[in-house]
């Protein structure tokens, strides 16, 4: 490193978001770029350690540590320090097709792991990385880069999520000619209707998505797989195919009232809330809206914090987060250690801005729902609560346990479940007979992602469940890596 003395010299600054009370009321991006120079200080703390986990990626006890795409961060931090911001952008697209996505939505297990992490707050290794590709397009360095030749190959994709995204990326490198059917009206799955515009928005998608278009992928809209076209036919038409359709089967709520009126799913909400917002500038009314609503969001994740923020730009009239499990500690306890993720309490920017328009985090722990309550008409109208502790059980499995006389009843006119995914749905794997694993996924091991269909590959959350984007990428690399193996013999993609 330049500056090995920089960690002790400089404070760790993040990319801040714009205020609250600036931002809540439109729908344009949080972040506001931290000038070169401090860029370039932050670059400086990374702090030339002897064995570097930031980039590892490997999985312990089902926890990630480290970057899952192997980012070579210590060298591109080095670069930004030292005013070398194309050798950076080189470095950092040599394992990531989408930095800009991934700079600005993925939570960072690169960060958890970082060896200045144990003593000092980490290096703002996310921060640098949404500078780095952001850069790249100001400058004009990222530009479309067809392959010079192409093999005769076909690969059908299907999803254009990022797995879908990156695989296609890889195997159009390699030459091949890849088409990606995609159901919704727009390319970029949950990248495009499943993160608000706030968070990620749909300009930057939709710049990558048409450099895609240009080095030669097809992009085919509005086709559902296994409705629109039958799964089979793909197998008919291409080489090889790659299911990368996501995890999109919600986790529901089966509990009394469940069938009321104002009760939906999350993205039902958020994927509405974006196509109306692109659309029209939500003119078109086609979307749920919370505006002067009661609204309580049950379940504490990213999802959940995204239709906060959501329903907040509505102008909701009261909003509450609904979390099963307690609180986080303030620092991490002894079975999270460094280097895996930390399991820490966090103000998130949806939290941020609830508490900017009423005063105080939204967020209610340890808290189940009982039951619906609707008026006359069938639309909900009110919650029933009851607080819980976690117990273990003579298994030593943890379980709920409610706590008498804690029962509460909640004002509610919009219901937003928020409780995570159960699995992909079904009609593609079912149409080609792959075989699934206990968790309902497409059945393919991680680093080969072939299943029992010969020429079918799976990849992202509909191989391995919910997860990160930076996974999904990963997944997608790795798919298109071995989809190239067994079309050509041998592969040079990494």
């Amino acid at each position: 490193m330049g500056k090995t003395t920089g960690f002790m010299e400089y404070d760790r600054k993040t990319t801040p978001y714009r205020k609250p009370d600036e931002r809540i009321d439109n729908w344009e991006e949080l972040y506001e770029p931290l000038s070169e120079e401090e860029l370039q200080k932050q670059g400086a703390r990374c702090m030339d350690c002897g064995i570097p986990f930031c980039h590892t990626g490997a999985e312990i006890s089902g926890k990630s540590l480290g970057c899952p795409i192997h980012n070579l961060i210590p060298e591109w931090n080095d670069l930004v320090y030292r005013g070398k911001w194309k050798d950076a952008l080189h470095r950092l697209h040599k394992t990531n097709n989408f930095p800009e996505f991934t700079g600005r939505v993925c939570p960072a297990p690169c960060e958890g792991s970082c060896v200045l992490g144990i003593t000092d707050p980490a290096v703002a290794i996310k921060s640098i990385e949404q500078a780095i590709v952001d850069k790249g397009f100001e400058e004009g360095w990222i530009v479309p880069e067809p392959p010079e030749t192409r093999t005769g190959k076909t690969v059908a994709i299907v999803g254009s999520g990022p797995a879908g995204l990156s695989a296609a990326a890889q195997l159009n490198k390699a030459g091949h000619k890849v088409t990606v059917y995609e159901r919704a009206d727009r390319i970029g799955g949950l990248l495009t209707y499943g993160i608000p515009n706030m968070k990620l928005d749909k300009s930057i998608v939709k710049r990558r998505i048409d450099i895609l278009r240009e080095e030669g992928i097809e992009f085919v809209t509005n086709t559902e797989i296994g409705t629109d076209i039958p799964a089979t036919d793909l197998q008919e038409k291409f080489d090889a195919v790659i299911l990368a359709g996501g995890a999109t089967k919600p986790r529901d709520l089966p509990i009394d009232g469940r069938d009321l009126n104002g009760i939906h799913f999350a993205m039902e909400f958020l994927h509405a809330d974006t196509k109306s917002l692109l659309d029209s500038d939500h003119e078109d009314g086609n979307f749920i809206s919370a505006k002067d609503k009661n609204v309580i969001v049950i379940g504490g994740g990213d999802t959940g914090t995204d239709c906060v923020s959501t329903s907040l730009r509505h102008k909701c009239k009261d909003l509450t987060q609904f979390e099963i499990l307690p609180k986080p500690p303030g620092e991490r306890s002894e079975d999270n250690p460094w280097p895996q993720w930390p399991n820490v309490y966090k103000v998130d920017y949806g939290q941020e801005e609830a508490a900017e328009r009423f005063g105080d985090d939204p967020r209610q722990y340890q808290v189940m729902t009982k039951k619906f309550v609707g008026d006359k008409d069938g639309n909900v109208k009110e919650l029933h609560t009851v607080q819980i502790e976690w117990v273990t059980d003579e298994n030593g499995r943890k379980r709920p346990e409610e706590i008498e006389g804690t029962e509460k009843v909640w004002k509610a006119d919009l219901v937003l479940l928020a409780m995570g995914f159960l699995g992909p749905e079904s009609p593609v794997l079912d149409q080609l007979e792959v075989e699934k694993d206990e968790r309902s996924n497409a059945k393919a091991e991680h680093g080969a992602y072939d299943t029992n269909v010969e020429g079918v590959f799976a990849a992202g959350d509909m191989r391995r469940g919910q997860s990160l984007v930076v996974w999904a990428i990963n997944e997608g690399r790795g798919a298109a890596r071995e989809c190239d193996r067994w079309l050509m013999g041998s592969t040079e993609l990494p």
